[in-house]
């Protein structure tokens, strides 16, 4: 599948089903402790490596990043479906969102202190990875992080409804330590690994593990020290 392939079978599904998917979801993290205390420990390692502003990617209805927002992270929220958009701008207007894709994000090198990926890459397929990755890691200052969540698996699925709507979406439920290796190989080591068993919310029935990793941009290696004189 080409890059234009998948782009615009998400963008086009996205768009059909915003509204709806920013209502399903606009709440859920009210009720999940363990994604709230993620995204906290994701905005205090930014702010522990100096701040710098953050890019939520696949940012949707922006919930997540209203959510960092309010941990004082200094985020804008970018997305491949102008309707998400358009409902992220609606939604928190006293924040910045864009239309862009993880795969050539418009932004300067190293010049984000932090990167969320909150189940934005459940459906960019595994040959396109290691180049979101590399984007990643160009866009990170050194010491920069970046915090991905997605569904564990070992398997691919395709969605052709939701909401009462035609769509067109593929979703890839990937183990977390090949995710990690990807990582890896594009710069951008992992630091840690939560897996937590699916929960069932009024709003979710989860059928799989959810993974969270914390990955960092080697930070660049300090001057030497100049000698003192005895």
């Amino acid at each position: 599948m080409t890059t234009a392939d998948f782009l615009g079978t998400t963008r086009s599904s996205y768009d059909t089903v915003a509204a709806e998917y920013a209502a399903l979801l606009g709440d859920e993290l009210d009720v999940k402790v363990l994604d709230r205390a993620v995204l906290t420990a994701f905005a205090e390692l930014v702010a522990a490596e100096g701040g710098g502003r953050v890019a939520d990617v696949g940012a949707g209805p922006g919930r997540i990043s209203a959510y960092l927002a309010g941990r004082g992270v200094d985020v804008f929220g970018v997305d491949l479906s102008p309707g998400m958009v358009e409902v992220a701008r609606d939604l928190h207007p006293h924040l910045r969102f864009e239309v862009g894709t993880m795969t050539a994000l418009d932004l300067p090198d190293a010049s984000l202190g932090g990167i969320c990926a909150w189940y934005s890459i459940i459906h960019v397929p595994d040959g396109h990875l290691p180049a979101v990755f590399a984007e990643f890691r160009r866009v990170l200052k050194p010491g920069g992080h970046a915090v991905l969540a997605f569904q564990v698996g070992d398997e691919t699925g395709e969605r052709t409804e939701a909401f009462g709507h035609e769509i067109a979406l593929t979703f890839h439920r990937r183990p977390p330590e090949r995710v990690a290796a990807l990582l890896a190989d594009a710069g951008l080591p992992v630091r840690a690994t939560l897996v937590r068993e699916p929960e069932v919310h009024p709003f979710l029935a989860e059928k799989v593990p959810q993974a969270f990793l914390f990955a960092r941009k080697p930070a660049e290696p300090a001057e030497p020290a100049e000698p003192v004189a005895p």
